[in-house]
């Protein structure tokens, strides 16, 4: 339903590492091999810089002869069924953020980066974002390879002609909370008639869900899908609505449309999104501005690099795993492949701090680099994705007309349900 850097990438076609990796020997490619310790790496098109992976399996010939194999299809699924058949196993594999919580349950299955060096390199990555690829005993199963801090994405063209301030730091003292951005939200609509402020109310329920510490299921496993902190984003999604705020569009087409007739004058969304409004909106090039999210940060999005139980050289495969994330290759990943850097070492290189044409020459790393080391640290559990399921079903529900309690209660009694069954 919503649009993301990947699912992007992949449906334009774009190269992504599958072309370029073919040089670094990817199976059956039939290229010659240096001698090395044999490690194959899985990942999936578009999770990491095709070059930065380029450069570093070819640093590594002479140490390593390293393989690489992006995976189609369902890669959490491939993954968890490789890792219980024990067969074929790699030696290196990314894992998404939404299956990270999944395999945390799966910890047996993977090293431990502590005991290899990983406690030493901590702090260079976002604390937030390394702590969701920890165990509750304290084993560390991933580094990270990005995330996505939260923004308010804003047509400063428009906003200007609504009456409104363009300037981020204004903006960042107006809508500190929720509460301003309603304010703004209303002035766009009343000076620009037939307008709206986000494409849809879920953009709403996602950015405040992931403001918070825990949603759905608390760490004692219990369900809190009904407690404030989902009833409070749910109420703004739903405010959203109620007040003729939201476009109520999911479609990528008609979200581009919309963005390139003016007909949408904002956005909130992680910093990827950034890619999708550039890639659909291109006749809106230099009028948008970002600015920093209402209510504070939050995480949406980021992957993770691991090594297997079965790692055949461990310590030779998570220096490979280091070097993908140094400060240097992750800026290159960010202006070849829009990874933003869970390394904010990185957010200092030209690459990041470089006004961008795009945002009217903004250096939008001003607002995304705070917000990205400000991350709330947030316990996702593993049923969380297939319980807010319902409650984006109910919103667009909402959309359509239903009550907003009664789709509550409905989003509510199936998400329990989920829930349940998920310990069943």
């Amino acid at each position: 339903m919503t649009l993301t850097r990947r699912t992007f990438l992949s449906a334009t076609g774009a190269m992504g590492l599958a072309g370029a990796l073919a040089a670094c020997g990817e199976e059956g490619s039939g290229t010659p091999r240096a001698p090395g310790r044999p490690l194959t790496f899985w990942c999936w098109d578009g999770a990491l810089s095709d070059a930065v992976v380029k450069n570093v399996t070819a640093s590594f010939v002479g140490r390593a002869d390293i393989t690489t194999k992006i995976v189609p299809g369902d890669f959490g699924q491939r993954l968890t069924t490789t890792l219980s058949a024990g067969t074929t196993v790699p030696d290196i594999t990314g894992v998404k953020g939404e299956d990270m919580p999944t395999f945390l349950t799966l910890s047996r299955f993977f090293l431990d980066l502590n005991t290899l060096g990983a406690r030493e390199i901590a702090d260079s990555f976002a604390p937030a974002k390394y702590a969701q690829a920890a165990t509750g005993d304290g084993k560390q199963i991933g580094l990270p390879i990005d995330l996505g801090p939260t923004a308010l994405f804003l047509r400063a063209d428009l906003w200007k002609r609504a009456g409104l301030p363009t300037d981020v730091e204004t903006l960042a003292g107006r809508m500190s909370s929720w509460e301003g951005w309603f304010a703004c939200a209303r002035q766009l609509k009343r000076r620009l008639p037939g307008t709206f402020s986000v494409r849809n109310s879920t953009d709403v329920f996602a950015v405040a869900l992931a403001q918070q510490a825990q949603t759905f299921i608390a760490r004692d496993g219990g369900f809190i899908g009904d407690g404030d902190t989902v009833r409070t984003a749910w109420d703004l999604a739903v405010r959203s609505i109620t007040e003729g705020l939201q476009a109520g569009l999911y479609a990528d087409a008609a979200f581009g449309s919309a963005l390139e007739a003016g007909v949408i004058t904002g956005h909130l969304g992680p910093a990827w999104n950034g890619l999708d409004i550039a890639s659909v909106a291109p006749g809106t090039f230099g009028d948008w501005r970002v600015a920093a999210c209402p209510g504070g940060p939050g995480n949406i999005g980021g992957s993770y690099l691991t090594l297997p139980a079965t790692c055949r050289d461990p310590e030779l495969a998570f220096a490979y795993i280091r070097e993908l994330l140094t400060p240097q290759n992750e800026g290159k990943a960010f202006t070849e492949a829009a990874v933003f850097p869970a390394v904010p070492a990185a957010y200092a290189l030209p690459a990041l701090t470089a006004g961008q044409p795009f945002y009217g020459g903004q250096s939008t790393i001003e607002v995304f680099g705070p917000a990205a080391q400000q991350l709330p640290t947030v316990y996702d559990a593993p049923g969380n994705a297939a319980i807010a399921s319902s409650y984006v079903t109910e919103l667009a529900n909402v959309e359509g007309g239903k009550s907003p309690e009664s789709a509550w209660q409905d989003a509510v009694s199936a998400g329990q349900r989920t829930a349940e069954s998920a310990e069943n």
